[in-house]
């Protein structure tokens, strides 16, 4: 349903430590400690927002989302979409976006994966018994199909968010939509990324921005989530998908209108 950038994979230390490193040494240390210290401080809050978003057993929440593109004529361009989620642990998700051109749904009920494309009135389905990680890692690999926010989703969320990261920062406070949160910054081989946690015993993740520092201008991937509600009792009956009247059957290489972005544009002509 989307596409997430990356994290890189983890980047080994070359070390060339010479003759200088005994007179190095303590500049070093009076310079790295204090950037030791926001780096663990960073990891201790993004790993009690992890510890807390796993242990919820269902989840519903409201998300907006932001992806930049860079044309070959250098114009940055940022398309926005919104949507909502519903998820029941282990094994149980129904997610939607609307972009403005395309609106995509996705229902998983533990044994069915199911990918509705409304402008098309065509969806497709594939078996997939088992877990939420399992039907995420499979519409990746398999069909290359991901969703909002997708590591946000995944039951071993710490690992798979820290896995990679070289630099870690804690940067301070900050506002998303008139919440304090706590903002944080991590640094990968390919990408950068920043989370806004809010403090407090619900520590949920309100922002999340992805920058590629692989492709020109450096364009940002954002996710906002709106609302988050762990009470309200779930619709068992919304994970399974009911074609709409008229709904076709087609391959997932059929499903054309699903993409965050819009059709290609016809090439400006040469004047």
């Amino acid at each position: 349903m989307n596409s997430l950038p990356s994290h890189g994979a983890p980047c080994k230390v070359r070390r060339t430590w010479g003759w200088l490193a005994s007179l190095a040494l303590p500049l070093a240390l009076s310079v790295s400690s204090p950037a030791l210290a926001q780096g663990e401080e960073a990891k201790r809050i993004l790993k009690a927002m992890a510890d807390y978003v796993t242990a919820q057993r269902q989840i519903q929440l409201t998300y907006d989302v932001d992806i930049e593109v860079i044309t070959p004529h250098l114009e940055k361009l940022q398309f926005a979409s919104s949507g909502d989620l519903k998820l029941s642990r282990p094994d149980k998700l129904q997610a939607t976006r609307s972009g403005g051109y395309t609106h995509v749904e996705l229902y998983f009920d533990g044994k069915t994966a199911t990918v509705y494309g409304e402008v098309s009135n065509a969806f497709a389905q594939v078996e997939m018994p088992g877990s939420l990680d399992q039907m995420i890692d499979r519409l990746r690999a398999e069909h290359h199909i991901e969703m909002p926010g997708a590591d946000l989703l995944l039951s071993d969320l710490y690992e798979e968010l820290v896995a990679g990261v070289i630099e870690a920062k804690y940067i301070g406070r900050g506002v998303v939509d008139g919440v304090e949160c706590e903002h944080l910054a991590f640094r990968n081989r390919e990408t950068d990324w920043q989370l806004w946690v809010e403090p407090g015993t619900t520590p949920i993740p309100r922002k999340y921005v992805i920058t590629s520092k692989t492709l020109a201008a450096a364009p940002q991937y954002s996710l906002r989530i709106k609302s988050w509600d762990t009470k309200t009792a779930l619709d068992a009956g919304a994970f399974a998908f009911k074609p709409p009247e008229g709904a076709k059957s087609v391959e997932f290489t059929a499903l054309t209108d699903i993409g965050e972005l819009p059709p290609p544009a016809e090439a400006p002509k040469e004047q």
